[in-house]
């Protein structure tokens, strides 16, 4: 994965508004650009939720500015992220049990990485390698060597330099579903002003919390949570969230599907090894 904000960028979520019918196919489209991950359906499935992660102001814009022309798009909203509170590392979400102790996290997290002096540039033979490794994250040296054009050596070097520039970072997508986690939402939340932070670190230490950010528009605060079922989500909503700090509004957004994670296509509740043709209908089995 790369991480726009090192190179200048920044991250956004947009709400997408669609015609009755149009939402899996529009949800497929956006899924296939690069720059475009964790699209979701919502809303009854009148409405898809995505994360642009642009790696350009020039990629960004076109993006933006075409979604609203759209046919099958009514209404849209963008929020840029100002602050993440959780979602940056893989180990942000425990939910599922936490089967390490802090001391083994501890010996296998790396060191943090500072803030680079400024955006850091991207040449011409890095859009081929962190292509290579989207597609595959594991790939080896002499496979990335190959679709850059570089030397084995020159690949390693190139993917230090990026790992400790903090452009390029390794994640893990995991199938919640299928691990018993049957109840997925978004939260957009109006948080008071003076409260905001406050709140939003007391929500990033819930196990059932992957997710929470600060952001522009109505809402200030979005947090993605899953929970075993709709009524372990209303009672983490009701009691949890009820008693955070400076709550003013609460939005929930019930995902139905999961059409793409941060780098892996879904094929129903299952991690898919390929997107399916555009179009092709989800099996009956894997439906949800």
């Amino acid at each position: 994965m790369v991480n726009p904000r090192r190179l200048g960028q920044s991250d956004w979520f947009v709400r997408v508004g669609c015609r009755p019918g149009s939402a899996t196919r529009l949800a497929e489209a956006l899924a296939r650009r690069d720059d475009v991950s964790w699209v979701t359906i919502s809303a009854g499935g009148s409405e898809l939720v995505c994360s642009v992660r642009s790696l350009t102001s020039r990629q960004r814009d076109d993006l933006l500015q075409r979604l609203p022309a759209a046919g099958q798009v009514l209404t849209l909203t963008a929020h840029e992220i100002m602050y993440r509170f959780a979602g940056g590392i893989a180990q942000d979400w425990t939910g599922y049990g936490g089967p390490l102790d802090e001391s083994q996290i501890a010996a296998l997290t790396p060191p943090p990485v500072p803030e680079p002096d400024g955006p850091v540039t991207l040449t011409p033979g890095d859009g081929k390698l962190l292509a290579a490794l989207g597609r595959d994250g594991r790939a080896s040296y002499a496979t990335l060597a190959a679709e850059t054009g570089w030397t084995q050596g020159v690949a390693a070097r190139r993917i230090e330099l990026l790992r400790a520039a903090g452009v390029l970072y390794f994640d893990i997508d995991l199938a919640t579903q299928v691990m018993g986690f049957a109840s997925s939402a978004y939260l957009w939340l109006t948080v008071e002003p003076a409260r905001l932070e406050e709140t939003g670190e007391l929500l990033a230490g819930h196990a059932e919390v992957p997710f929470v950010s600060a952001i522009t528009g109505a809402c200030n605060l979005i947090a993605a949570v899953i929970c075993r079922d709709t009524e372990a989500l209303y009672r983490y909503v009701t009691t949890r969230i009820g008693a955070a700090p400076g709550v003013r509004q609460l939005e929930i957004s019930p995902i139905l599907r999961r059409v793409k994670q941060a780098g892996t296509w879904m094929d129903g509740p299952r991690l898919a090894v390929a997107p399916r043709p555009l179009g092709q209908p989800v099996p009956a089995a894997a439906r949800v």
